[in-house]
């Protein structure tokens, strides 16, 4: 069997002498060998710290824990909770809760902060997930589905394992 590799251009770009290097403008994409490459950015960067190392971060309490469970990078709760099995960012926390009546699934439910708000994603749960936002009536999550919740705002996920919300903690990490 023969291949038609006539389309595919793999080359270099040629670029000025005292130009740096660009590992990404090495291979030429089909249908775009005639488009001039970008020009870098070479405006000087502030080496001061970033505003976003002191980003307020949430955080969540499960049944009667005394210590807040701080959401700095996502949370997975459930029996025997387990990572996904493709990471897009920092692994997630992975939170054992108890259910002797076997109500809460292996991996039940996952807490992630975006930006400034929470969001609560049923992970197809067998049992489901109640959610009760201050001020308004109780919401049965769909199997997989995700919810934008506020501060206050309890999550019932079976066998009295009830997860609130807590407030922004605003001291600086």
């Amino acid at each position: 069997m023969r291949y038609d590799t006539g389309d595919t251009v793999i080359g270099r770009t040629p670029r000025a002498p005292d130009a740096p290097a660009d590992p990404a403008a090495d291979t030429i994409v089909p249908g775009r060998e005639s488009r001039a490459p970008e020009p870098r950015r070479t405006e000087a960067r502030s080496r001061a710290p970033r505003a976003e190392s002191a980003t307020p971060v949430y955080s969540f309490r499960i049944g009667g824990l005394k210590e807040p469970i701080a959401l700095d990078r996502p949370a997975r709760i459930g029996r025997r909770p387990s990572s996904p099995r493709i990471l897009v960012g920092a692994p997630p926390r992975l939170v054992r809760v108890l259910s002797p009546q076997r109500e809460v699934s292996a991996t039940h439910l996952e807490l992630r902060q975006t930006g400034t708000t929470v969001v609560v994603t049923d992970l197809r749960s067998t049992n489901g997930t109640v959610v009760l936002v201050p001020g308004s009536t109780p919401r049965k999550l769909l199997q997989g589905e995700s919810v934008v919740v506020s501060p206050g705002t309890l999550v019932d996920i079976g066998d009295e394992n009830i997860v609130q919300i807590l407030p922004l903690d605003r001291r600086p990490s």
